[in-house]
């Protein structure tokens, strides 16, 4: 029995590994996601297993789905940033180098993501499950768009929970800051700089600029800390000799499972003069009770649990979740990226033992 389990699972090694190879020759950013949708609609029905899709995202169910049953949610997104100007190799090409496959998407997120799908293979025709399993293979997460997680979110199953495939070194992220992200204007008064006239709003935007560099917010979270507030962009003027009027600039705010977006924007918005205007409320904080049987399962088998300052699809997700996969976010979005071979073969390790506890 143990030799026939070992074969299966190089199988799956081996099945994970092609998959993400083919997925990386294909071009797969964000809303252009349409060609490796095919590809993996093409992966489930050459196995005989019925897909669904909407958009670019595709999904699946267990062989064995029963209605009463809870639904525990694979996710994992397809999509890929653009390949950066410091890249020595053809993004494109897979390659397969002392251990470590290289391709743009192979680490962010395609090493997690088709980790997740042998995960779901292992387990598709399992009968008796305590619980349902979906996976869905989902768009846009690289831009948080709305043609991602979100567009199929009422034509899935009601989902119990989620485990999110990212790069974390097998780590589990329990909980995950939210991201707010702000355009601000400061307001003065055009004059000419050789002479003491007008206003200038750089200036007045520094004051603004300073309270957000040193305001903390009093409510701490236990896993992810503080609030953070950070400006990221500032743009004024246009002449050398004129004070400007206007002074337009950016404030990155990662919020702790403390404080709703809407708290964070209040107190922001009573403290400083600058227009403030968010450009969403969508990428809220989550996380999962540290009770939950996937949060014990992990204790169970030594997994280290953390919360996370980087947001994924799990933002979108109004369901208790966790994000863990294969690979590491350092390498994310690098030039060469490259996830280890091991990785993956940890990864689906990893996924099943979690499952394990939990679905049997």
């Amino acid at each position: 029995m143990r030799d026939v389990e070992i074969n299966m699972d190089q199988q799956l090694d081996e099945v994970a590994i092609n998959l993400l190879e083919q997925l990386i020759s294909i071009p797969s950013f964000s809303k252009e996601e349409d060609q490796t949708a095919v590809v993996l609609e093409g992966f489930f029905k050459e196995r005989n297993i019925p897909t669904e899709r909407k958009g670019n995202n595709v999904w699946v169910r267990n062989k064995h789905f029963a209605a009463g049953l809870p639904t525990i949610l694979l996710n994992s997104h397809h999509d890929t940033v653009r390949p950066n100007t410091a890249y020595t190799r053809d993004p494109f090409k897979s390659e397969i180098i002392d251990g470590k496959l290289y391709g743009l998407g192979s680490n962010d997120a395609g090493g997690p993501l088709v980790s997740l799908i042998a995960t779901f293979l292992h387990f598709y025709g399992t009968q008796n499950l305590k619980y349902n399993i979906v996976l869905a293979a989902t768009a846009e997460e690289e831009i948080s768009g709305t043609g991602g997680i979100e567009a199929i979110w009422d034509l899935l199953p009601r989902i119990d929970f989620a485990i999110v495939g990212e790069p974390t070194l097998c780590q589990m992220a329990i909980a995950e800051k939210g991201l707010m992200v702000l355009d601000c204007v400061s307001r003065g008064k055009a004059g000419h700089a050789a002479r003491e006239e007008g206003v200038n709003a750089i200036y007045e935007a520094f004051k603004d600029i300073q309270w957000i560099k040193t305001y903390e917010f009093p409510k701490i979270s236990e896993t992810l800390g503080k609030v953070k507030m950070t400006v990221t962009v500032i743009n004024a003027g246009r002449q050398h000799n004129v004070v400007p009027a206007e002074c337009l600039y950016t404030v990155d705010v990662r919020v702790t499972d403390r404080y709703s977006l809407e708290e964070v924007l209040e107190v922001i918005t009573s403290h400083i003069k600058s227009e403030v205007a968010p450009r969403s409320l969508r990428m809220r904080s989550s996380g999962i009770p540290a009770d939950h049987p996937l949060v014990q399962a992990a204790k169970k088998l030594g997994l280290e649990l953390y919360g996370s300052p980087t947001t994924s699809d799990q933002a979108l997700i109004p369901a208790p979740s966790v994000k863990i996969g294969p690979g590491d976010s350092a390498r994310s979005h690098t030039a060469d990226e490259f996830i280890y071979i091991a990785e993956i073969v940890k990864g689906i390790d990893t996924y099943i033992k979690l499952l394990n506890e939990v679905v049997n």
